[in-house]
């Protein structure tokens, strides 16, 4: 679940990044990117980095966005360690927003960060905005004719059973998403529905496995599992993955053959035999 959450968020930041600055409260974007991948540290970078372009103004402001579960104490670290990792590469202070999905226990975060060197010579001080998605009202995301707000709207507060706001959320993907979107944003609803609510029948309502099964969000992730328990099997019986092999295997996003192959990473005699059942 924490899996499927984390590359929905990551889909949503690179696609609807725009949207998530909205709901932080920023207005007149002119134009947006997603640029994390220009950062000089990969395995250290934040859940998203924008960068926005405001009507007034020419140059871009960097937005930091990072998605939260729930309120988990190591977050304030974490924003400070990805803004200074910002710092270090742009040279500029990228203003940070904190989405928190679902609340859990009395801990909530601050949106500020307090550190010292041991001495005191040195302090830093730190403050960011936080949105606690369970105090947005549903109405509001519903009413932006947006379509990048709807998949966070069964977090949102609303009174009532929840079937009534997932089907406006059904309705308004349907209506307004872009063909090559919808099944993904179908599926992050239904991930982000599963955080709060325990009753698969709800997610029929947002298209249920069918749309779970076509969504090329979860095509890939699923595809992603499997090759990585094909090279982790390949590598454990013979001692390394050949980078033909590993090439091969990135480029395939079938579940039913990956399934194959990842039968055969069990019972191959050698490498050899299976590149020609890979290539076959």
């Amino acid at each position: 679940m924490r899996d499927d959450k984390d590359r929905s968020s990551k889909w949503m930041i690179e696609h609807h990044g725009d949207s998530l600055l909205r709901l932080g409260g920023v207005t007149d974007i002119r134009a947006w990117r997603a640029v994390q991948a220009e950062l000089v540290q990969p395995k250290q970078l934040p859940d998203g980095l924008l960068e926005a372009t405001f009507a007034d103004r020419e140059t871009p402001d960097l937005f930091l966005v990072e998605i939260s579960t729930y309120p988990d104490r190591g977050i304030e670290e974490e924003v400070l360690r990805d803004a200074m990792l910002v710092l270090l590469d742009r040279r500029v202070i990228p203003e940070i927003l904190t989405v928190v999905l679902h609340p859990k226990g009395r801990f909530r975060l601050r949106g500020r960060q307090r550190q010292a060197s041991r001495l005191g010579w040195t302090r830093l001080n730190m403050n960011w905005r936080v949105v606690e998605l369970w105090n947005v009202p549903a109405e509001s995301l519903l009413a932006a004719n947006d379509v990048g707000l709807i998949p966070w709207v069964p977090l949102t507060q609303f009174e009532g059973p929840p079937e009534p706001i997932l089907r406006q959320c059904r309705e308004r993907i349907d209506q307004r998403a872009r063909p090559e979107e919808r099944d993904n944003l179908l599926a992050v609803s239904q991930i982000m529905t599963r955080l709060r609510y325990n009753d698969a029948g709800l997610l029929t309502i947002l298209g249920g496995k069918q749309v779970m099964i076509e969504s090329p969000l979860i095509q890939e992730y699923v595809a992603k599992k499997l090759i990585k328990l094909i090279v982790e099997e390949l590598t454990e019986r013979f001692g390394g993955v050949p980078p033909d092999i590993a090439s091969s295997l990135q480029s395939i996003v079938d579940e039913d053959r990956l399934n194959s192959l990842v039968k055969w990473s069990f019972h191959c005699p050698d490498l050899e035999a299976f590149r020609a059942r890979l290539t076959s």
